[in-house]
């Protein structure tokens, strides 16, 4: 049964390592988990290494356990059974040595062969006593029915996923844009000089006590960010992550200055600083001011028919080059440029996205995604 339970997590993305599983494997040893609520929270805490994978790891949990827990009016029966623990008995109970599988058998036989409650005994499901079905007993190990830890199914709270909405791989809110966006700063020293408190006091000291004031240019962000996007046709469907990702990077003061254009499918000759008012610039003229402290983001689903990127056309004829080259060109003048495309990682397998791919590193619009797009824009080589 466990084996299937970490072929399912690993098959769902969680990181299960061979030390998190041998520590789980100790935990079922040590009779630490003797339900399917314990599984879950035990499970949980240590199978899970971030919150990111609590999501993950319920969808496993549920896929494998669903069908395990009793029915709800058995349930409620033998809660009522069990509602009154007996008195425990003083007297010590031998070590059940059991495996949890033996246990689930001899519990499902016992409660198809129990017709009334019983409580201190060494058997049958009740409360007290030496048996290790139901709860409040002495029982070295067994399967706990009842008692204070009761309350809803765990199959069922896994089925919640409550976790959801901190998986990694999920859209991104204007907070999470911010969130990776910001590690782009690069503060480097060109800013006013300013006192420099740690270097005054170390020289003073150097010069037994004759102060010495030192002064060092402040810490100003040089990076400059550059947004593409594409919008209409079929990008329709992705208006609100792009949207989302248009209000965090402008709403950001940590670079140096911001700029976005937009365009249809791919680059040609027109760059649009609003789209809706027909307000546009030369591409030429976006290019010859792209530098080394720019850093260049495309976003787009990089999908379309293939002469619109492999077949030269434009106006005026000067500018009538293939998509393909202008994006070729974005690229050697800015090497520090990446691609976010909206639509998932499985339908990348088309001529146009491709042949994009293979000029621009190409991340999906994700959490994950703008992480891996922001550590590339930051070592681009």
């Amino acid at each position: 049964m466990f084996s299937t339970f970490l072929y399912a997590l690993r098959g769902h993305g969680v990181p299960v390592g061979s030390a998190e599983w041998l520590r789980f494997l100790l935990a079922l040893r040590r009779g630490l988990i003797t339900d399917l609520a314990g599984l879950h929270r035990v499970g949980r805490a240590i199978l899970c290494r971030t919150e990111a994978d609590f999501d993950k790891f319920d969808i496993a949990f549920a896929e494998v356990f669903d069908g395990l827990e009793l029915p709800p009016d058995l349930h409620r029966r033998l809660e009522e059974w069990l509602s009154e623990a007996a008195d425990q008995s003083a007297e010590e109970t031998p070590e059940d040595g059991r495996s949890l599988q033996e246990l689930w058998d001899a519990f499902l036989e016992t409660l198809r062969e129990q017709r009334e409650r019983h409580d201190g005994g060494n058997r049958w499901i009740g409360t007290g006593g030496a048996s290790p079905f139901g709860h409040s007993g002495r029982a070295s190990r067994g399967v706990r029915v009842g008692g204070p830890a009761g309350g809803r199914g765990a199959v069922s709270i896994a089925l919640d996923r409550r976790w959801e909405e901190y998986r990694t791989d999920r859209a991104l809110s204007v907070r999470d844009f911010q969130r990776a966006l910001k590690s782009l700063r690069r503060l480097t020293r060109e800013g006013q000089y300013e006192l420099d408190l740690d270097g005054t006091v170390r020289k003073t000291c150097e010069n037994a006590g004759d102060i010495d004031l030192v002064e060092r240019r402040a810490r100003e962000n040089q990076v400059h960010v550059v947004l593409l996007m594409d919008a209409g046709g079929s990008m329709a469907p992705h208006y609100e992550r792009v949207s989302r990702l248009f209000t965090a990077a402008e709403g950001l003061a940590h670079f140096k200055s911001f700029t976005s254009y937009t365009f249809h499918n791919c680059v040609y000759g027109w760059l649009y600083d609003d789209i809706e008012e027909g307000r546009r610039v030369r591409t030429t003229e976006v290019l010859a001011n792209l530098g080394a402290r720019h850093r260049l983001v495309f976003v787009g689903d990089a999908s379309m028919a293939p002469y619109e990127l492999f077949s030269p056309f434009g106006w005026p004829i000067d500018d009538a080059l293939a998509g393909i080259d202008w994006l070729r060109r974005f690229k050697r003048q800015c090497p520090a440029s990446v691609w976010l495309n909206p639509d998932a990682q499985r339908w990348w397998n088309h001529p146009t996205v491709r042949a994009i791919g293979s000029v621009f590193p190409m991340f999906e619009l994700t959490i994950d995604g703008l992480n891996d797009a922001v550590k590339k824009l930051r070592a681009p080589t």
